[in-house]
């Protein structure tokens, strides 16, 4: 037997669950298709078969496929929902039922609002028991933070997550206060902000502002407080700054050729503004999930 019919036999034994795993990040049988056949292709040019744990680099590999997928998919806006008949499954008793559990419709429905990170950390790890570290290395992320994706998506998925609706007006009070920040509207600034609230940046903005004075840049404190200073500090500013989602929360962020460079991580109560903070620093930065609008 040559090398590739080794990897072709080697790769048919893990068919069945790749395939399985695909099916659940994507929710659609032919996209799984697609993703494990770009599987197999990776496998079959990269000449893997001194990788002693060619299961783990499957999936590995797999995830990272089906990744770039749900990305892409989130950039068209596009939601593909395979009817359950499509669900892929060996035949066996044992794999229907656990798929039946797993992909339900109603399941599906809830995994195509999660953000491309949160979906993958809790499929790998809630349905397939992917250590953190195992998923971080998937992700480019720290296993803290793939933590946090997996808990957050849990929450939606469980449904303790705030609803969408008020994920809509949130998202509407910060496109209000970036308005009103661009166009040096005090007042505008003011009315969306709760009187006490915070406004914190961490130490990389502050040291960045500070440098950049004679630029224009505002004074910017590791924390200040109040509506009157808050407002000052963001009148006729956030002309570079994007609405966004940050993890799954209305934000904003600033990118220059694609690459994230600060975010704005907005607490809303009511119908207010109450605290804004402002992460510069890049490894707290790589740990969040930010998708421009």
């Amino acid at each position: 037997m040559d090398a590739n019919d080794w990897l072709a036999r080697r790769f048919d034994q893990d068919r069945a669950r790749l395939r399985a795993v695909a099916y659940r990040m994507l929710g659609s049988a032919s996209e799984a298709d697609d993703a494990v056949q770009e599987t197999w292709l990776k496998l079959s040019r990269s000449g893997s078969q001194t990788v002693e744990n060619l299961g783990g680099w499957l999936t590995t590999v797999l995830a990272r496929v089906c990744l770039d997928m749900l990305r892409a998919r989130r950039s068209r806006r596009e939601e593909p929902l395979a009817a359950v008949g499509e669900a892929p499954g060996d035949g066996s008793l044992e794999d229907n039922l656990a798929l039946a559990d797993a992909t339900g419709p109603a399941l599906l429905i809830i995994l195509e609002r999660l953000a491309p990170g949160e979906r993958v950390a809790f499929v790998l790890h809630d349905m397939f028991n992917l250590s953190f570290e195992e998923i971080a290395r998937i992700l480019n992320r720290t296993p803290a933070a793939v933590r946090q994706l997996a808990s957050r998506a849990r929450r939606r998925v469980q449904g303790t997550e705030a609803p969408a609706a008020d994920i809509s007006v949130h998202r509407e009070l910060v496109s209000a206060f970036l308005a009103a920040s661009r166009e040096g509207d005090f007042q505008r600034l003011v009315a969306v902000l709760s009187p006490d609230v915070v406004l914190r940046a961490d130490e990389t903005a502050v040291r960045t502002a500070a440098k950049r004075q004679a630029q224009g840049a505002p004074a910017l404190d590791a924390e200040a407080r109040g509506a009157s200073r808050v407002a000052s500090t963001f009148q006729g500013r956030a002309r570079g700054a994007s609405a966004a989602l940050i993890d799954g929360k209305p934000g904003a962020a600033w990118a220059v050729g694609g690459r994230i460079l600060a975010v704005f991580l907005f607490t809303i109560e009511g119908e207010k503004i109450t605290g804004i903070n402002i992460v510069t620093e890049p490894a707290h930065l790589a740990e969040l999930d930010v998708e421009l609008d």
